[in-house]
C-alpha cells in the first residue's frame, strides 16, 4: 500500500508491503535506480548505507516485541528510507507504530502550515529516527518495570515461577540486542554521507540522531546486566530451597531406617522373640521407636544438621 503525505515542498511516500507496480510508480516518479528497488522489495539481512547522487539509502532493524501473548511473534523488522533532498521513502512490511504517529504529526503541520518539519527531507528523516529510538527506549522502561516486578516475586517465594518470566525478558533483550547492534556503525556512516548530502548545517541533527542511539545502548546494557543478577539471584534461592529439601528428605530416610529395621525384627516369624507375648508388648516396641527417633533428632540438633 502506498500513502502520499505532503507538506509544503516536502513529500513522504510511505510503503507499506508495497507491490511491482508501486515499486515502479517509485523508480519512475524519483529517479530509484533498480538495485535499491529490487532490496526494496526482499528482506536484507544487514543493515547498510549508500550515498547515491540524488539520494541516501538507508536500511535500518528494529525489534518487535509480542503484545498479545501468542509465540513467534518476536524478531526483527526491517525499515528502507531512500532521503531526497525534498522527498523522503520508506518502505516496510507491516504495520510500524513510530511512523503511523509521525503520519498524524505529519499531516496536523500540513494542516496548520506549521514549520516544525524542517526546510528539507533530511530533518523529517530526523523526526522519524528519534520517534523510532524513543519508542525503543519505552519499550525498555516497559522492560524494567517487568524485572522489577520479577525481583519483587522473587523474594515473595516464587523463584519457580519465575524462571519462565526471566527466560522471556532474556528473550526480549536478546531481540534487541541482535536487531541494534550494527546501529552505531551505520549511524556513523550516514552522519559522514548526510554531511555530503545536505551540508554542515545539518550536522547537529545528525549527531543527535546518534546520542539517541546511545541511550538506548545504554539501556539495553543497563537492563541486561539487571536481568543477569536477577536470574543469578534466582537460581541461588531455588539452590537454597532444593538444598533444604534434600537435607529433610535424608534425614527422613535416615531416622526411618533403623525404625523399619526394628520393626522387621520384631515382625521375624521366630520361636523365641524378645518383649513379643509380653504385656504391652506393642507399647512397649512404639516407645522404643520413639526413644529411637528422638535419640537421632538430639544428635542431628547437635551437630546443627537441623
Amino acid at each position: 500500500m502506498l500513502t502520499s503525505h505532503t507538506h509544503r515542498n516536502l513529500v513522504w511516500i510511505d510503503l507499506d508491503n508495497p507491490t511491482e507496480e508501486e515499486i515502479h510508480w517509485v523508480m519512475d516518479e524519483y529517479g530509484v535506480n533498480q538495485i535499491v528497488a529490487r532490496e526494496l522489495m526482499t528482506p536484507t539481512l544487514k543493515p547498510k548505507v549508500d550515498l547515491y547522487r540524488d539520494y541516501i539509502y538507508l536500511i535500518l532493524h528494529f525489534p518487535t516485541l509480542n503484545r498479545s501473548g501468542g509465540p513467534n511473534i518476536h524478531g526483527t523488522k526491517e525499515i528502507d528510507f531512500i532521503i531526497g533532498k525534498d522527498f523522503i521513502i520508506t518502505a516496510h512490511y507491516g504495520e510500524v507504530d513510530f511512523l503511523h504517529r509521525l503520519a498524524k504529526i505529519f499531516e496536523v503541520n500540513s494542516l496548520l502550515d506549521g514549520d516544525d518539519l524542517g526546510s528539507h527531507a533530511g530533518f523529517l528523516f530526523f523526526f522519524m529516527i528519534r520517534e523510532a529510538y524513543q519508542t525503543l527506549e519505552n519499550e525498555l522502561d516497559s522492560i524494567k518495570d517487568r524485572l522489577e516486578l520479577a525481583q519483587a516475586n522473587i523474594f515473595n517465594g516464587l523463584e519457580r515461577e519465575m524462571v519462565i518470566e526471566i527466560s522471556r525478558l532474556s528473550r526480549d533483550l536478546l531481540d534487541f540486542t541482535r536487531a541494534t547492534k550494527l546501529h552505531r556503525e551505520i549511524l556513523h556512516s550516514f552522519d559522514i554521507a548526510g554531511k555530503k548530502f545536505f551540508g554542515d548545517g545539518f550536522s547537529y541533527e545528525l549527531h543527535s540522531v546518534i546520542n539517541e542511539y546511545y541511550k538506548v545502548e545504554s539501556s539495553i546494557e543497563s537492563n541486561r546486566a539487571f536481568l543477569l543478577e536477577l536470574r543469578s539471584t534466582n537460581n541461588s534461592l531455588i539452590t537454597t530451597k532444593q538444598n533444604e529439601v534434600m537435607k529433610i528428605l535424608t534425614i527422613m530416610a535416615f531416622v526411618t531406617f533403623p525404625l523399619s529395621l526394628l520393626a522387621g525384627i520384631f515382625g521375624m516369624n521366630t520361636a523365641y522373640m524378645p518383649i513379643v507375648g509380653q504385656n504391652y508388648d506393642f507399647w512397649i516396641i512404639i516407645v522404643l521407636m520413639a526413644l529411637l527417633t528422638g535419640s537421632f533428632f538430639y544428635f542431628f540438633k547437635k551437630n546443627k544438621w537441623l
